[in-house]
């Protein structure tokens, strides 16, 4: 029985482990995942009945296969696409009709974590959450047939694994590797190229009203990246995610305020933030919302891939990467495609 780890829930890991579920019916699947939920950044909150995505926003039709994924393959019940535009706004606030809209904007009624949710429950894959991977080992004298163990925070021991995928940011996946008992020159290269992959740090602000807010937008995006504020959205405009006469504003700070900020006391952060969108939308009853959440994204999008080469040359130790940051492409649909791919790349080779 072929043996397969993965460290990270991610959306990847579960578009990889529904492929590799269906092409390798009896190999043996295990999900390694340290918080209690699934999908990684695109994460769904609920609070008193409201749904609300407050990391990715929403799954683009960018990608052919996820496309179809998304509205064949897996159930279309509860599959929302957000009709409303985008519009853009500038460093002074201003706002325009200005940006070519996404041809569809998907969520779920209960949220993007429904895609990996989904994917996972077609599958016979064993999720263990709660379990922060913080070792790896790989044993055997023979690269081409030693095999994989993970070792979590409480000192549990998780495989053997005949092979092992990585799905965490690259910055997490560089810091396992450099800390793994592999002794391959392959481990600090990799380390090392992976390091390099930059990421854009985004602070969350979650603003909740018990009043309809009356505008023609979904989102408002800052074109020229020179406003505190980089993206506002309404979640009311997702089917099931607000009840009637309510907003709800997802607003995400841009790459410095977000730096800046992000250990600064949450209230105080929100304030600035539920300030600053009421300003640029225009209406100073935003800046005291009924409620509020928040979410500090330290690694939130990859600026670009790590060498695809390289990381392929892992395969030969029955190591494989999967993300956003291996696509080069920091969107939800190009970690879905990534997961794909990679899940029958596994296959072949296994």
């Amino acid at each position: 029985m072929t043996r397969i780890g993965f460290v990270g829930a991610g959306a990847a890991t579960a578009a990889a482990a529904f492929v590799l579920d269906s092409t390798l019916p009896d190999a043996e699947l295990t999900v390694l995942e340290k918080s209690g939920g699934v999908c990684g950044r695109a994460a769904t909150r609920r609070r008193d009945g409201r749904y609300y995505d407050y990391g990715a926003n929403y799954v683009k039709s960018d990608d052919d296969r996820v496309v179809e994924l998304l509205t064949e393959t897996l159930d279309t019940d509860g599959l929302v696409d957000v009709t409303e535009p985008i519009y853009t706004f500038d460093a002074e606030g201003t706002v325009s009709e200005g940006r070519d809209a996404d041809d569809h904007k998907w969520s779920y009624e209960q949220g993007l974590t429904q895609i990996a949710k989904r994917l996972l429950a077609r599958t016979d894959v064993t999720v263990e959450r709660k379990t922060r991977v913080e070792t790896l080992t790989r044993t055997g004298d023979d690269a081409a047939e030693g095999t994989w163990r993970a070792t979590d925070t409480d000192g549990r021991e998780w495989g053997p694994f005949d092979a092992l995928v990585l799905n965490p940011p690259a910055p997490q996946t560089a810091q396992l590797l450099r800390d793994a008992a592999w002794e391959d020159p392959l481990r600090a290269e990799l380390a090392d190229a992976i390091d390099g992959v930059d990421y854009r740090t985004i602070y969350t602000a979650v603003l909740g009203y018990d009043f309809d807010l009356d505008v023609p937008y979904y989102g408002l995006v800052n074109t020229d990246k020179e406003h505190e504020v980089g993206w506002i959205s309404r979640e009311e405009c997702k089917r099931g995610h607000v009840p009637d006469g309510e907003s709800l504003l997802v607003v995400q700070a841009n790459q410095e305020w977000s730096l800046t900020h992000y250990d600064d006391p949450p209230e105080d952060n929100v304030a600035e933030l539920a300030e600053m969108t009421a300003d640029v939308i225009g209406d100073d009853r935003l800046v005291d919302p009924d409620w509020s959440d928040h979410q500090g994204w330290r690694y939130a999008l990859a600026e670009e891939g790590a060498p695809s080469g390289l990381l392929q040359s892992a395969a030969d130790s029955d190591l494989y990467f999967l993300g956003d940051w291996v696509a080069g492409e920091a969107r939800l649909h190009a970690a879905l495609r990534n997961g794909l791919d990679t899940g029958e790349r596994i296959a072949h080779t296994e």
